[in-house]
């Protein structure tokens, strides 16, 4: 699958659309950057990279959780088993590397990382995997009130083989596990309704009972006045067919009011039309979308709202496994949105956001495994800083 997010480098691909500057405040100097620097920046400069949430410490020392700037992150959260050595298949890989991954709980850690507040919803087994990616939420700040353990079925697992180029192939093991179980008397209401953003995958779309315990959250969230944040994170291999994936993928598209999609998922969902037109990707676009990301690999990311559209550009780095990049991005984005939901309506500052959201997927991409890789804020802040150097 493509690379998520641009997580490598810009090539300087030619746009029609207009071009801005990007600068970071001087107090960002390679080497001295810290958390505590950025508080102390005056309020104009602040805004371009500020977060909120429950990552920051009061004076005792423990986590304080903002719920004005909640993101609730609903699906699957599983094991990933990462070769540690590249470019073999399955069956040649000598040892492989645990690793908690699952999209939406790769992006619930990503924003907590980042800073922001997360919660995650979903459902993994009454076993040790199972209990141990509980924990994993509990040590990177996420709220996990919204978790549930199935006794008669497995935490999912998968199997990723890497090519040399860091590209990844899936072999999955749910049939059913865990997350395929979720019902929607098990939903915390609660903690959806609180949410500033609630995001989701296309996965938890496949199979009954989650796919009706996914449709009912969404709505309770909608309800709520709650922004939708859709990413389908295609995985073909486990729906019944082709069909059926773009048909499941399309069922929820015009509900969702920020969605980030790849360009094999433009080519997927428009079967076959070019991604890279324009023309094609506004067909996407519903007349309801606040805001539609494209994540083009090397090539950075393209943007589009009802009144502006763009590219920006991405960080060159050495990719070791891109698995986690795309939800890196997610997190980078969608912790700046639920702190401030107006930066959708300013292209000089939605740029502003992607560019660090570009740098948190291509930090992730320099490690082996998801959530093991998502970078903090300093990291990004540094990484953002040396490529202006």
């Amino acid at each position: 699958m493509a690379l998520h997010s641009a997580a490598l480098c810009f090539n300087g691909v030619p746009s029609t659309h207009r071009t801005h500057q990007f600068s970071v405040p001087a107090i960002f100097r390679p080497g001295v950057v810290k958390v505590s620097s950025f508080s102390s920046l005056p309020l104009t400069s602040r805004r371009r990279f500020q977060l909120r949430g429950k990552a920051f410490p009061n004076d005792d020392g423990v986590a304080q959780t903002n719920d004005s700037s909640l993101v609730v992150c609903f699906g699957e959260m599983l094991i990933d088993f990462v070769p540690t050595i590249s470019g073999l298949s399955l069956a040649d890989a000598p040892a492989f590397k645990k690793a908690p991954g699952g999209a939406p709980a790769n992006v619930a850690v990503g924003i907590a990382r980042l800073g922001g507040s997360s919660a995650f919803i979903g459902k993994v087994g009454e076993d040790e995997f199972g209990y141990m990616l509980s924990d994993i939420l509990k040590e990177n700040n996420v709220n996990n009130d919204g978790m549930r353990f199935d006794p008669g079925a497995r935490t999912a697992l998968a199997f990723v083989t890497l090519r040399n180029d860091g590209e990844r192939e899936f072999m999955f093991y749910r049939n059913p596990s865990a997350d395929m179980l979720l019902q929607e008397a098990e939903l915390d209401y609660d903690l959806i309704r609180k949410a500033k953003i609630f995001h989701y995958g296309s996965i938890s779309l496949i199979t009954e009972p989650c796919k009706s315990a996914h449709i009912a959250a969404a709505k309770a969230a909608k309800d709520a006045g709650v922004i939708l944040s859709y990413d389908p994170n295609l995985r073909l291999p486990l729906w019944p067919s082709a069909e059926s994936a773009r048909e499941g993928i399309l069922s929820i598209w015009e509900t969702a009011d920020i969605i980030k999609i790849s360009e094999e998922e433009i080519s997927f969902l428009t079967k076959g039309e070019d991604p890279f037109d324009d023309a094609v990707v506004r067909k996407l676009y519903h007349p309801n979308l606040k805001l539609l990301l494209v994540t083009e690999g090397p090539d950075g990311c393209r943007y589009y709202t009802k009144e502006f559209s763009g590219r920006v550009k991405g960080l060159k780095v050495d990719a070791v496994d891109t698995t986690g990049a795309g939800d890196a991005f997610v997190a980078g984005i969608l912790s700046q949105v639920a702190a401030d939901v107006s930066l959708v309506q300013e292209e000089n500052r939605l740029r502003d956001a992607l560019t660090f959201a570009n740098a948190c997927g291509a930090l992730t991409v320099k490690e082996r495994g998801a959530i093991p890789a998502l970078p903090t804020r300093e990291a990004v802040l540094n990484a953002l800083l040396k490529s202006m150097a």
